[in-house]
């Protein structure tokens, strides 16, 4: 078996999936790429048992086969071959030959039946969205994904399904995301969460404009594809809490601040924090805003002055630095909005201005101040 394909093309599409290959895997199989040829079209296929990858290139090629090749050796190997077209030849016993211009390079392949079988999409549901609405929403919520492997649940996005629409909810009981998107249909009501591996993958593969996506669900797997490139990945098989109950319906004090000068001031004063709590107290009274920070242990302390917008009685809450720095980050423009309420109840973040078909919520908890 033998075939043609441009080197750099080859890299470009290996590299997009080449995320999904674990370090250490179970299988040695699982650290090979799957390569099937038919009619000039090459597809290439990495898993790890949980999610799928697959890619699909034009190659010059008279005959059909497959052969599993080690994905990292192909990789360096690639890095360092200039723009080329490369030949693979094969032969029976999987050995593979890369002819470059000025090279011969031989790697021992592997029997290609020994591969994982992919998921097959049967009585799945579909509906298309844009690239950029999922990629956007994975942005905002995968910050706030649990590491919790003793919650299984909250390890990834929830994804809520609507004809009026689609809801990306993340949380890791300390803090919330909610990402509402108005501009998909969705053929039922129906929910499921999506690990945080398979979505990080779809960030960097997926380009951030109005491409079409297809997506696809059953009960036990997800099915995106874009072009030429597809992910399958296996679903949580857990409950979702539920997270409108903790959400507050009435946070009286409102309080809007400019959102880059916010940040920056968390993050020189949270210098000056305790490191396990990262704990930044917020003084609000009238139009200014303090911060403060102190690490008892070393005799740190930071504080700071800014000016905000307030309505609501004075007010004293404390809250994770870290927290609120990566929250600020998801939330687009130069001024946030604050709901609060009392120290001890949740904290409510918005952007000052929302998109036409997009609604964006963080909750996150306070700490209890150390007076």
């Amino acid at each position: 078996m033998k075939f043609i394909v441009s080197s750099s093309a080859l890299l470009k599409q290996l590299q997009q999936i080449s995320g999904v290959i674990n370090a250490n895997t179970v299988l040695p199989i699982l650290e090979d790429f799957l390569f099937e040829i038919e009619k000039n079209k090459l597809t290439v296929i990495a898993t790890d048992l949980e999610t799928v990858m697959k890619v699909h290139l034009d190659i010059e090629a008279k005959d059909s086969g497959k052969v599993c090749i080690p994905a990292k050796i192909l990789l360096d190997s690639l890095k360092n071959i200039a723009e080329q077209p490369l030949t693979f030849n094969i032969d029976k016993n999987f050995a593979v030959e890369l002819t470059s211009d000025n090279g011969k390079y031989k790697v021992m392949g592997e029997n290609p039946d020994n591969f994982p079988k992919e998921p097959k999409a049967d009585d799945a549901n579909s509906f298309t969205m844009s690239s950029s609405a999922l990629v956007t929403a994975i942005n905002k919520c995968i910050f706030a994904v649990s590491n919790d492997d003793l919650r299984p649940a909250m390890t990834g996005v929830f994804f809520e399904l609507d004809k009026k629409g689609i809801t990306f909810v993340a949380t890791d009981a300390h803090r919330l995301v909610r990402y509402i998107r108005k501009d998909v249909s969705c053929p039922e009501k129906y929910n499921f969460i999506v690990p945080k591996k398979p979505l990080n993958l779809l960030k960097s593969a997926l380009p951030d404009n109005e491409d079409e996506l297809n997506v696809s669900y059953n009960n036990n797997h997800l099915f995106v594809s874009h072009g030429g490139t597809e992910l399958v990945c296996r679903l949580i098989d857990a409950r979702f809490p539920d997270y409108k109950v903790v959400i507050p319906a009435d946070n009286p004090y409102k309080m809007t601040v400019n959102k880059h000068d916010f940040q920056n001031a968390l993050r020189r004063v949270s210098v000056f924090s305790n490191k396990s709590t990262n704990q930044v107290a917020l003084s609000i009274s009238g139009s200014e805003l303090q911060l403060a920070a102190q690490d008892v242990d070393f005799s740190f302390e930071g504080n700071e002055r800014m000016a905000c917008q307030y309505d609501g009685d004075d007010l004293q809450i404390a809250f994770n630095a870290k927290f609120l720095i990566e929250m600020l980050g998801g939330a687009d423009t130069s001024e946030i909005n604050m709901e609060l309420s009392t120290p001890t109840k949740a904290g409510i973040i918005k952007p000052s201005e929302q998109g036409e078909n997009e609604e964006l919520l963080m909750l996150v908890m306070p700490l209890m101040l150390n007076n």
